[in-house]
């Protein structure tokens, strides 16, 4: 397949371009580089830099004619959504339509939609939280993520473009950079590798932190490589069905860091406390079978081994 990934030199996206390479496909990657790196870009992929707002898209979307549409490229901060919520919308709504409407004019494509599982649902009832669950946004992030799904559902009635969304949990791995919605554990990493304290965030009921989905980026990865062929007009949560506390995220960044550094100072061992930022939520866990079953996929790498890869590549990087 011809395969364009919007976003593809960005943390997520870099990875599942070279997923697409290395399954054979043909790759064209489109970012304007705003939080992306060129040195993240797989050599065999043809690069394109352009803003997924600009009008030059739909020529680009016409010249190269892919058979799907990958869509990573996004404003991928939930408090910059909260401090700004006219430019999150701009990028995550109208650069959003922009790509749409590009499709649709090519007459051609099939889009995969990059949804987020971690927020989209808000403070859930159901938990953990499967696709049946009605989204309740709580983040001009997260409303911005579910204006987009029920756009993929009008184009489809009206135009007949199909599509797949993928509702992702917090990711991690390498090439993650500390910002963005689930720059945590990256976060950690900076910190403790450069001698310096950690914080963890918390509501007051809970000084553990919050309760969090963590997916390695490998097996979001191998999501976007199933959903090329299956799960057409669906939404698919992808994480791991696993709630971690931040404190106990920590914990384990901590321990792969002292492993490999055992001069690591020991008081740093023990992080300060902050309060929960505008937009977090308190909980988010997914409920993967729907995946599992509509993709043939789940997830293969736990968190400790997870964790380990990523630093890895930290240390080398």
């Amino acid at each position: 397949m011809k395969i364009l990934v919007t976003g593809g030199a960005g943390f997520i996206g870099s990875n599942v371009v070279d997923a697409y390479i290395d399954a054979g496909h043909e790759v064209v990657v489109v970012d304007n580089l705003s939080s992306g790196k060129v040195e993240n870009i797989n050599p065999k992929a043809k690069f394109i830099e352009c803003d997924i707002r600009s009008s030059n898209i739909r020529d680009i979307i016409a010249t190269h004619s892919p058979d799907v549409i990958n869509h990573h490229a996004a404003q991928i901060s939930v408090p910059a959504s909260v401090e700004d919520p006219l430019f999150d919308a701009d990028v995550n709504i109208n650069g959003f339509l922009n790509i749409m409407e590009a499709v649709k004019t090519a007459g051609k494509g099939k889009v995969i939609f990059i949804s987020s599982g971690g927020a989209i649902y808000g403070e859930a009832t159901e938990y953990p939280t499967s696709e049946a669950y009605s989204p309740i946004p709580l983040s001009p992030y997260a409303i911005a993520k579910e204006v987009a799904e029920k756009y993929l559902k009008y184009y489809n009635h009206q135009y007949g473009i199909e599509y797949t969304v993928l509702r992702y949990a917090n990711v991690y791995g390498p090439r993650q950079i500390p910002h963005g919605e689930a720059g945590v554990v990256a976060i950690f990493m900076d910190r403790l590798i450069s001698g310096k304290s950690c914080t963890i965030n918390h509501f007051d009921e809970e000084p553990k932190g919050m309760l969090r989905d963590y997916c390695y980026v490998g097996d979001i990865a191998q999501a976007n490589l199933a959903a090329l062929t299956s799960g057409n007009l669906e939404a698919c949560n992808i994480g791991t069905g696993t709630p971690t506390h931040t404190m106990d995220l920590f914990n384990v960044v901590y321990i792969a860091i002292k492993d490999a550094h055992p001069d690591t100072d020991n008081a740093l061992a023990t992080p300060l406390t902050g309060q929960a930022r505008l937009g977090d939520i308190k909980q988010s866990c997914l409920v993967v079978d729907k995946a599992k079953k509509l993709l043939n996929w789940k997830p293969q790498v736990d968190l400790k081994e997870g964790v380990e890869k990523t630093l890895e590549w930290r240390l080398t990087k």
